[in-house]
Parts: structure tokens; C-alpha cells; sequence
């Protein structure tokens, strides 16, 4: 059998296979779908929660306007103590609460700071961060206005008062992700982790439904099956590659500064890598199904390891260099270097290093173990 008639035989086998077809084009295209779709507002809104007004003076009620009045929190009901508030957020009826203390008039007209106390569900990060967000600047705010009137009183002319209410002002930039949006934060990563795992999957269920009988796969020798499988699965995953990194990337609005021989050159040892994977599993499983479960399970660690969710730093060192053995890792930070933040070549140079050695070290191991297979 030359090349061309392998070629085509095994493009036969995945089309007339579902489990692998399902995998790769069904996987692939439902997900860039499905994914996003939880977080398609990008950043939560019109939080509910509770009010504990221990003053009860003019200003603290015009606070509570003012919480009311931001577009990340929304004040649904007004507790009488801190232990109803707290009653309430455990039943799940309110995400946070916001405390005035006794005494908070007072104090801010004596120059004294105030402290305002203010909590969130930090079971959900970005609950968290979007209440503590709208109280803060609703805090920030009245002590603005307080600190411009008592800058009035001390005979300060209204344009100066207005510059002079605090020692420096702070102009933020959001770099790389211009609206803070999960989307652009999250879904560039996801989808070359999911690139990674449903290629293994389909490569992987595609040898383990191999093992038994005889067919073209059975006439060639292991390493010339491996590259035959790998060229396949590598051909289709660049155009599926070419979607997510094209399309679903534009009709989300996430950055695309890469140019496309960047993205080719990146693209082709991180799908040698997976592809490798997926072979070498399904010879070393002993049905193929177990292929999925393997894939699926890995899934949680690798994307919890692989650097965008949690800093690498702060990741203990051998967890980091068991993630490095597989190419989601730095395919991951490359991508998002190089696509997302506008990198040259240089600077992601390490990382395509890495998944060259990657790739000659999987495809290795997968041509190993398919000889072993067929020796036994």
C-alpha cells in the first residue's frame, strides 16, 4: 500500500467512524458555541444586596442611593442588624451586604475616616470583585464629596477644591482585555485546551477501535501509521484551528494580533503533540472508551496548571513541570502572548521550543508503543 492509498484509507475510517467523527467536528464546533455562551455579558450586573444602616443619618441614606444608583449592584432589601444580613446571604436571597456603621455622620463631619464594611460571595470571583468594585467607588465617591466641602468651607475656590480632593488621581487602562470581560479573559485559552483534548480524544478512539482485526492499519508499520494518523488529524484540526482563531474569535470580539504564518508555525508542533498523545492511549488502554475518560479527567488539571489562571509563580514546581509535559501548556502561554498581547517571535520562542521537544517526544512515544502492540 503506497502513501496515497493510506491516505485515503484512513481519511475513509474517520468519515465512516461517528465516535471519532462526533469528537472532532461535532466537539469541536458545539464548544465554540457553548463555551462563551455563559459569559456572553462579559461581566456580571445588578447584583442584589442588603443594606445594614446602623446611622441612619441624611448622608448615610444618600450612600444608600448612591450604592443603589451604580450599575453593578442593585439594593433589594435593608436589614436591621448584621446577623439578618447575614441570614439572608446564607439563604442565598442576596450575594452581598454593605454595613454604615453608628456614628458615620458624625465622624465624617469631625474629619474622622469612617470605616464602611462590605462583603461578597467569593465562592464566584467575579460576583466578588464586581460588588467590591461598585461599593468601593461608591465609597470613594462620597468621600470625595466630603473632603470638596470642607475644602469649600476653608475658603478654597470650587475649581481648585475639585482637583485637591485627593493627593493623586488614578487613570486606569485596561491592557490586552479593554472592557474586563471574561470573554477576552478566559475563552482564548479554553479553546486550544479544548483543540488539544478533542484531538487527542478522536485520535486515541481512532487506534483503540484498531486494535482488533485486520484492516489497512495492519499493513503498515508503526511509524508509518503514526505519520499517516498524524498528518490526517493535524490536516483537519488546522482549518478547525483557522475557525476558533478566525471566526469564533471575531464574532466574540476577542483580540487577534497574530498574523497567520505565526499561527500556522505555532499550530503545527502543538497538533503533532496531541495527535502523538491520542495514539499512545489508545494502545495503552485496553478499551476505547477509556480514551474519553482519561481525556476528560485530565482536563481540570491541565487548564488549572497551565499559567493564565493561576500566576506560574505562585504554582508549586512540580506541578508546573508535570504541565510542561504536555503541549496545552505552552501552546496556552504562546498563544496568548503572541495573539492577545501582540508578542514578536522571539518572545515566544521558549515556548515553540518546548513543543517541538514535545512533539518529537510524544510521536516517539506513540510509534513505540504501536510497534509493541503489533510485535506482541
Amino acid at each position: 500500500m503506497n502513501l496515497v492509498q493510506a491516505i485515503k484509507a484512513e481519511i475513509a475510517a474517520l468519515l465512516s467512524n461517528p465516535v471519532v467523527l462526533l469528537t472532532v467536528f461535532g466537539g469541536v464546533i458545539f464548544y465554540s458555541f457553548l463555551y462563551p455562551l455563559p459569559y456572553s455579558n462579559q461581566t456580571p450586573r445588578e447584583l442584589f444586596i442588603s443594606v445594614v444602616n446602623l446611622d441612619k443619618s441624611q448622608v448615610s441614606y444618600q450612600l444608600e442611593r448612591m450604592v443603589d444608583a451604580t450599575p453593578q449592584i442593585k439594593v433589594v432589601q435593608r436589614d436591621h442588624s448584621i446577623k439578618a444580613a447575614k441570614q439572608a446571604f446564607l439563604n442565598g436571597d442576596i450575594t452581598g451586604l454593605l454595613v454604615i456603621p453608628e456614628h458615620f455622620y458624625k465622624d465624617l463631619m469631625l474629619g474622622k475616616s469612617p470605616t464602611l464594611a462590605y462583603a461578597g460571595d467569593a465562592s464566584y470571583f467575579l460576583v466578588y470583585g464586581t460588588i467590591v468594585e461598585g461599593l468601593a467607588q461608591t465609597g470613594g465617591t462620597l468621600a470625595a464629596q466630603a473632603k470638596v466641602s470642607k475644602l469649600l468651607v476653608d475658603g478654597e475656590p470650587l475649581s481648585l477644591a475639585s482637583n485637591h480632593y485627593a493627593a493623586f488621581s488614578l487613570n486606569m487602562k485596561p491592557t490586552f482585555n479593554p472592557n474586563m470581560g471574561y470573554v477576552n479573559y478566559v475563552v482564548p485559552a479554553v479553546f486550544v485546551l479544548i483543540l488539544q483534548q478533542t484531538l487527542a480524544m478522536a485520535s486515541g478512539l481512532m487506534g483503540g477501535s484498531q486494535k482488533f482485526g485486520t484492516g489497512y492499519w495492519s499493513q503498515l508499520s508503526a511509524i508509518k501509521l503514526v505519520l499517516i494518523r498524524s498528518l490526517v488529524f493535524c490536516g483537519i484540526y488546522t482549518l478547525l484551528s483557522m475557525y476558533y482563531f478566525g471566526a469564533s474569535f471575531t464574532s466574540h470580539g476577542i483580540n487577534q494580533l497574530a498574523n497567520i504564518s505565526q499561527l500556522l508555525a505555532f499550530l503545527f508542533p502543538f497538533l503533532l503533540s496531541s495527535c502523538a498523545i491520542g495514539i499512545w492511549l489508545g494502545q495503552i488502554t485496553p478499551r476505547r472508551e477509556l480514551v474519553t475518560l482519561i481525556v476528560l479527567i485530565s482536563s481540570m488539571p491541565l487548564i488549572f496548571s497551565a499559567g493564565f489562571i493561576w500566576p506560574t509563580e505562585m504554582i508549586p514546581a512540580p506541578i508546573n513541570w508535570f504541565a510542561q509535559l504536555f503541549p496545552s501548556t505552552p501552546a496556552i502561554q504562546g498563544f496568548l502572548k503572541t495573539n492577545q498581547m501582540g508578542a514578536s517571535w522571539p518572545q515566544i520562542s521558549q515556548e515553540f521550543s518546548t513543543l517541538w521537544l514535545q512533539a518529537v517526544g510524544w510521536l516517539l512515544l506513540a510509534t513505540y508503543s504501536l510497534s509493541a502492540r503489533k510485535s506482541a
